[in-house]
């Protein structure tokens, strides 16, 4: 572990420094991460809307679903540039930081941003329908959206291996990947430390 949390904080600064580079010199850099998170949103939705219910691309709602990718990612967009930034300022405190309690302290925050996503996904997907069939004229408020959220999730809780609950679960999880970025990155950063202080260890070893 003498290792592990040098080579940690390296690969993390790297990164920052990198970052900061390419948004340096990169023209508009707010709005063509906006634009890449919207189109990256999109793309998600119509995969998680094909794979898990290919039915609603066809049938008689396939007008409304096609609709909401739209608002979906829009808000999606929001979220991940949010958080990307949120991330950003996390790093660099964690760098900061003297010790590697601290340093990992710091780090979990992006724990909490994993668990707002799931939030933010469900609110997208109520703002987003109540918009869209409020453009299409269709008899539904966001009262009506809100529970219609509300009974699946309490369907997950009392049926978690459920089919039905199982294709929701799995089309959240893909609809909140995006969001997901920053902290699948540093689970990355945290298993490639990992190999080389232990690669470090045993050549020291062998040096020896």
């Amino acid at each position: 572990m003498n290792r592990f949390f040098p080579v940690w904080r390296a690969s993390l600064h790297h990164f920052l420094v990198w970052f900061q580079d390419l948004r340096g010199r990169t023209a508009w850099f707010p709005l063509k991460t906006f634009v890449f998170f919207f189109f990256v949103n999109l793309a998600f939705f119509w995969w998680a809307l094909l794979t898990a219910y290919p039915r609603l691309l066809f049938g008689p709602k396939a007008e409304e679903y096609a609709l909401m990718g739209f608002p979906v990612s829009f808000l999606g967009a929001i979220f991940d540039c949010v958080s990307l930034a949120a991330t950003l300022v996390i790093v660099g405190r964690a760098l900061r930081a003297e010790s590697d309690h601290r340093f990992v302290a710091y780090l979990g925050f992006d724990l909490v941003v994993a668990v707002l996503a799931g939030l933010w996904v469900l609110f997208a997907f109520v703002v987003s329908g109540w918009l869209v069939n409020l453009i299409l004229s269709l008899p539904e408020t966001m009262a009506d959206r809100g529970h219609l959220y509300e009974d699946r999730i309490a369907s997950l809780m009392s049926e978690p291996l459920g089919r039905d609950n199982l294709r929701n679960l799995y089309f959240g999880v893909v609809m909140g990947a995006s969001a997901l970025f920053p902290t699948l990155f540093h689970l990355f950063l945290v298993g490639r430390s990992l190999l080389r202080s232990s690669r470090a260890r045993g050549a020291a070893g062998e040096g020896t």
